[in-house]
């Protein structure tokens, strides 16, 4: 009997080993689990893009760049103005996150352009990872730097005063020394005009000389207000004046080789809706 009792106790020891160690497996699984999950969430937080605060763009810079000329050296109607809202609303919706946007209204004055708008999309709230970040603050954060200026420059395009000169050349030239130009390569560009696609300079001037590329080529316009607008993308959103002696397919002709001629890529060329 005392033989049987020694193998029964040694029976219950080995099943208690075993318990033992299918316990301590289970526990380094669970902490292996954790640990794993501790480390994604640390990489996800260091590999968090950081912002500048004032513009909220990466510190490391903008990953692509949309910088749009507002012509407001004239009043436009309430339907181009409209249809103008509409068009920028979706373009800024387009905006990738961390891509900058730069906002432009164009003077009188050859190069001199008054720069409504600076900064980057940061992502809304709806983006945003709820282990690593808070969605609220980031959804804030969009909306204070981002969404609600650009809504605010969206509501005053309408506006205007009548100008002696419309230098739209001189104010694409300044934006690509400015906006474009230094970034670094590869880097996507876009740049949308919206005008009357009407230049009017001492220089050259489409109501003294027409909308010939040709007459333009023999102008002190060529080399004053040539710009290099190699990888930079040009979209035009064209108002139509009452009255207005220029064909837009004329006027779509004569921008095309201008931008093609300083090396840049001729995107689209859009009639808004109504007459200024």
């Amino acid at each position: 009997m005392a033989r049987n009792r020694r193998r029964s106790s040694r029976s219950r020891k080995g099943g208690f080993s075993t318990g033992a160690v299918v316990a301590t497996i289970a526990l380094s699984a669970v902490a292996l689990a954790m640990i794993g999950a501790f480390g994604w969430l640390k990489y996800q937080a260091m590999s968090s893009v950081s912002l500048d605060k004032a513009s909220l763009c990466p510190t490391t810079g903008p990953t692509s760049e949309t910088a749009i000329l507002l012509d407001v050296t004239d009043p436009i109607s309430g339907t181009t103005s409209l249809d103008l809202k509409n068009q920028f609303q979706r373009l800024v919706s387009g905006v990738p996150v961390n891509g900058a946007i730069d906002v432009y209204a164009l003077t009188e004055k050859e190069g001199e352009l008054e720069r409504t708008f600076h900064g980057c999309n940061p992502g809304s709230g709806d983006l945003a990872n709820e282990w690593t970040s808070n969605p609220k603050l980031v959804q804030q954060r969009w909306e204070k730097g981002f969404q609600k200026p650009l809504a605010e420059i969206a509501g005053k395009l309408g506006s205007g005063a009548s100008g002696e000169f419309s230098p739209i050349m001189a104010g694409i030239q300044r934006i690509n020394l400015e906006a474009f130009q230094p970034l670094p390569a590869g880097i996507p560009k876009t740049l949308y005009v919206a005008s009357d696609m009407v230049e009017h300079t001492a220089a050259f001037s489409s109501y003294r000389d027409g909308v010939s590329i040709a007459k333009f080529e023999s102008s002190p316009a060529r080399e004053k207000f040539r710009t290099s607008l190699d990888g930079v993308q040009v979209k035009v959103l064209a108002f139509q004046r009452p009255g207005q002696k220029f064909k837009m397919e004329d006027l779509a002709a004569f921008w095309k080789s201008w931008v093609e001629k300083n090396n840049g890529e001729f995107a689209g060329f859009t009639r808004l809706e109504g007459l200024e």
